[in-house]
């Protein structure tokens, strides 16, 4: 971007045993977006982990399931 700012595009997502989802966090990389969803997914809770980037226009997009 050329006004400076950090772009964050790629979401690490957590869903609950009662279906809940929450955004655990966001990153300007897939791959360091995917290694935060696995290091969380290897800890054998029982919560689904998964990799998900923003669109243009501030939307959820492409999902990564782990």
């Amino acid at each position: 971007m050329n006004d400076g700012t950090i772009t964050l595009p790629w979401l690490v997502i957590r869903q609950d045993d009662n279906g809940n989802r929450y955004r655990v966090g966001r990153y300007a990389t897939r791959a360091e977006a995917q290694k935060i969803a696995d290091s969380l997914d290897d800890r054998g809770h029982r919560q689904l982990y998964w990799v998900e980037r923003i669109g243009q226009n501030g939307q959820n997009g492409t999902a990564t399931a782990n």
